[in-house]
């Protein structure tokens, strides 16, 4: 019986393969990488395995700067959280701020259950509660598990669009330069993002645009307050 392959040794594998398959296609692509930054997008998304921005972007190593936390949780008393944002947003200089949640999230599962989780888990999921809480009769309205949890992952990304345009860095980057802030969801089902309509301006779901843009890869475009999906050829 064979051996299973160590998952890290197989990661190792798949990266060597990749850095050669990247360097083949484009000798100046690492290159250019380490020569500096320029992302346009800061993303703010769940740690959820299934959720790897750049991925599901269809972007590129360099075009998204990120943080990722149990649940896209946005509190404004966490430091790290408002440390990739001000470094972000008043020292690179990004166009757009992205809060994506998703569909199937453990933390909403969490959140919506009257059992502990367990150690620092319950607290830092305690914004989430509230969420809850607040929206109790919505919520308990809803009688498809599923569907109840997709609903609080949708007002998560409301409420912490609410505490990114308090943000004083965030604000003045609105005022001074039109920052836009987005918030949306990942549909991990079918693998599209859908654009919830809260922040800087609402904007209609991807891919329900006609205006198609040609490039060499497929990637999330944002025009105004839109985003939409433009297929690269």
């Amino acid at each position: 019986m064979a051996q299973e392959q160590d998952p890290f040794l197989y990661a190792l594998s798949s990266n060597n393969a990749w850095a050669g398959y990247k360097a083949h296609q484009n000798p100046q692509f690492f290159p250019k990488l380490a020569s500096g930054q320029s992302p346009a997008i800061l993303w703010l998304g769940c740690s959820d395995s299934r959720c790897p921005e750049t991925t599901i972007l269809g972007l590129q190593p360099g075009d998204v700067f990120v943080h990722r936390n149990i649940a896209n949780i946005i509190s404004p008393t966490d430091i790290n959280t408002s440390a990739v944002i001000e470094y972000a947003v008043a020292h690179l200089k990004v166009k757009h701020v992205v809060l994506c949640g998703h569909t199937a999230c453990g933390g909403a599962a969490a959140a919506l259950s009257d059992s502990r989780v367990g150690g620092v888990l319950d607290t830092w999921l305690t914004p989430l509660k509230a969420v809850r809480y607040a929206h109790a009769d919505e919520l308990n309205a809803i009688k498809d598990d599923k569907a109840r949890a997709v609903r609080i992952a949708e007002m998560n990304v409301e409420a912490g669009v609410k505490v990114l345009m308090a943000n004083m860095t965030i604000q003045e980057a609105i005022k001074e330069r039109g920052l836009q802030v987005h918030g949306c969801l990942f549909d991990i089902s079918c693998g599209k993002i859908k654009d919830l309509g809260h922040g800087t301006k609402g904007g209609e779901a991807p891919g329900t645009s006609d205006d198609v843009v040609r490039g060499k890869h497929a990637q999330l475009v944002f025009r105004g307050g839109n985003a939409s999906m433009a297929v690269r050829q």
